[in-house]
């Protein structure tokens, strides 16, 4: 690496370009800081002893064999100051075209154009010293040839061009060329094959303020490649994600990254925002042992059309879009999991349309029933994730429905009864999410309704100072009544003319224009049946709209035989780690385990030998005993009421009032000692009935 202090204009002189890779971000300096420029460049330029001004660093790299006429030098950081400085040559030049050639302190805007713009014997894309990305280039060619623009013009390249032409207009244009010949940079040099530009990229950015991580992203998955490489891998891969998420890509890119990399990582807390791209970077490297970069950049593309489709909703499947947006409205960090369910549907054919859109619903209902439930809701990301990890490719819906049943009793699944209670006796007003529930239970047909200019509408209602023909229906105890009941979910609806309602006499509500009596909403039928409007009917209103969100928001059914497989599958995973030899048997007590193991064994075959820290475990799908190591002697405990056992032996002993067996890891209430090869039989009849008894 050469690096130097060097006028910029000595930088730009001569015969070269500097190329923008094709992976860089756009032009993106606005008059903001075209303005603090144009102030710093009069400042130095009307003062001929001030000192130069430092404009930053130019750091660049070969983009091919230097050797040839017009050397190529792809641009690592610096596009912004020399974009800038070039718009501003460009209007000088302009400038000096159209003014009389007598100033000798002024350049003519040939030399200008010849020195700083362009390469006097360039053809082709080599004529401009600088070249950019796609529309930016176009633009900025456009203005290097004196053309018209079009249209679809860089929005940034046009305005600050025209900043600048409208500040040379005004000003002495030897003061401003002064001023530029006194800017100075650093220009640093790398050489290719030795130094690491990526690394130099990411000391020069260290803090962060001008780059977001999808950028640092970008430039450390294509930066090391040839140009070639780097031009067709971000046309396929990388150029596809950034259209794909339009406007929305810097602020939502990151969101994203730390979604995908939540999936892939599967860290046991929320990754933190600022140090994405540190995480990607281990990701990457851990990755690119096995897999190319086309590979990891495929893979990118694929998750970041699953994130545009539901966190941007732009799913364009009328199947999953009113569920994904309405789960969306509901919960906004589900997308780790809604990645994966994505990547299930398009790859695995045991993932069709129907069982996709039944999974969303479920989430849908699970989110909304713990809301409505007033579950914990702190820890959604981690709920949500933790869901993902469980999705099995072989059972997607399946394994999804296996992971909300064992979700534990802090992520539980609330059941109907559960929720069918809390929407008839909870404040459903307080809810941030009432005005959905009342629209999807409004909306529970195929005949749907748009709600979304409705506003809550209190039958009762809810001014402290009641009318009088409200207190005398409601009897003596109005406010009691009215303090109970107001904000439940049978004295809710949805309207149009809410302030026109406002607090008038239920008959008034019913029979004035647009009133009840003519509301075309089905929630509001069983309130215009009614003479009456007091506690009783706004119970029985509650009870049956309550009735009908248990089958709006449906409750968890579960195959059980795939929840037992799946906490074998688990308890298999924990007991990989221990072996028979670590269990800690002493020679004694070995001799008696090695002499009934194999009548454990032999009992099924569905017969499963788990090996925990002190223990050995005998299951099928529930557990029916675990052998306990002791001094010179094994223990064995039973899974079966001490009660119901045949032991002619008299050797079992019971254990139902036992606080705990000493390094037993599940339950039983019988225990059998086992001290000598001869108890073998003794034991295993009692042992066999446990298993016979979690077979049936």
């Amino acid at each position: 690496m050469n690096a130097q202090d060097l006028p910029l204009t000595q930088l730009l002189d001569g015969a070269k370009q500097f190329i923008v890779p094709i992976f860089q971000r756009d032009y993106s300096w606005g008059t903001r800081h075209c303005q603090q420029l144009w102030n710093d460049i009069l400042r130095v330029g009307a003062d001929s002893a001030a000192r130069p001004h430092f404009l930053g660093s130019v750091v660049y790299i070969a983009a091919e064999d230097n050797q040839a006429a017009i050397p190529r030098w792809l641009l690592i950081d610096g596009q912004q100051r020399l974009t800038t400085v070039s718009l501003l040559l460009i209007a000088l030049r302009d400038r000096l075209k159209a003014r009389p050639d007598d100033d000798e302190s002024l350049p003519s805007a040939e030399e200008v154009e010849d020195r700083f713009l362009r390469n006097r014997h360039g053809r082709g894309e080599r004529r401009g010293k600088l070249m950019l990305r796609r529309a930016d280039n176009e633009t900025l060619t456009a203005l290097l040839d004196g053309q018209a623009l079009q249209a679809g013009a860089a929005e940034a390249i046009r305005e600050n061009h025209a900043f600048f032409q409208e500040r040379l207009a005004e000003t002495d244009l030897a003061q401003v060329y002064a001023g530029i010949a006194k800017l100075v940079i650093v220009d640093v040099s790398l050489t290719r094959g030795h130094d690491d530009p990526q690394m130099i990229f990411e000391s020069l950015n260290s803090t962060g303020l001008d780059l977001t991580q999808a950028d640092l992203i970008r430039n450390f998955v294509l930066m090391r490649l040839d140009d070639e490489l780097q031009t067709r891998l971000y046309e396929d891969y990388w150029r596809p994600i950034e259209v794909a998420f339009g406007n929305r890509y810097r602020s939502e890119f990151d969101k994203f990254c730390r979604d995908f990399l939540v999936l892939k990582l599967r860290p046991s807390k929320q990754l933190r925002a600022d140090a994405i791209y540190q995480y990607f970077r281990n990701y990457f490297h851990a990755e690119f042992a096995t897999r190319s970069v086309e590979d990891m950049l495929a893979e990118l593309r694929r998750f970041a059309g699953y994130y545009v489709r539901f966190s941007l909703g732009r799913e364009a499947d009328p199947q999953f879009a009113a569920a994904s947006g309405r789960l969306r409205a509901l919960v906004e960090v589900a997308s780790p999991l809604m990645l994966r369910l994505h990547d299930c549907h398009a790859r695995s054919g045991a993932f069709d349309s129907r069982a996709f859109a039944e999974a969303i619903a479920l989430l849908e209902s699970y989110v909304f029933r713990r809301s409505a439930c007033d579950m914990q809701t702190r820890s959604l990301y981690q709920i949500f994730a933790g869901l993902a990890y469980k999705v099995r490719d072989a059972a997607p819906l399946e394994s999804l429905k296996v992971a909300l049943y064992r979700g534990g009793r802090k992520r539980r699944f609330p059941s109907d009864i559960e929720f069918r209670d809390a929407l008839e006796t909870r404040d459903v007003y307080a809810m941030r999410s009432c005005a959905y529930l009342l629209d999807r239970l409004e909306n529970d047909s195929k005949e749907k309704i748009d709600t979304s200019a409705f506003t809550i509408e209190h039958v009762l209602p809810q001014n402290e100072s009641l009318g009088a023909a409200w207190r005398e229906m409601l009897g003596r105890d109005w406010k009691s009544i009215q303090e109970t009941w107001v904000h439940r979910l049978g004295n809710l609806t949805l309207t149009g003319y809410n302030s026109e309602y406002s607090d008038r006499p239920f008959d008034e509500k019913k029979s004035m224009a647009k009133g009840f009596n003519d509301s075309p909403l089905r929630l509001n039928r069983s309130i215009r049946e009614q003479s009456r409007w007091t506690a009783t009917e706004i119970e029985a209103r509650g009870k049956a709209l309550a009735r009908q969100a248990v089958k709006v928001w449906p409750g968890l059914s579960v195959d059980m035989d795939a929840v037992r497989s799946a906490e074998m599958e688990e308890r298999r995973a924990a007991a990989a780690q221990f072996s028979i030899e670590s269990v800690g048997f002493d020679p004694e007590a070995r001799a008696l385990f090695d002499a009934i193991r194999p009548h454990l064994l032999a009992l099924g075959e569905d017969v499963v030998e788990l090996c925990g820290a002190k223990s050995v475990v005998y299951r099928v799908f529930d557990h029916f005993v675990e052998v306990l190591p002791r001094s010179r002697h094994i223990l064995l405990l039973v899974n079966m009421d001490f009660d119901d056992i045949d032991d002619p032996s008299g050797r079992a002993r019971d254990a139902s009032d036992y606080a705990f067996v000493a390094n037993a890891s599940e339950s039983g209430d019988v225990l059998f000692s086992l001290r000598d090869t001869a108890q073998v039989p003794a034991a295993m009849h009692v042992v066999q009935q446990a298993y016979e008894r979690v077979t049936e």
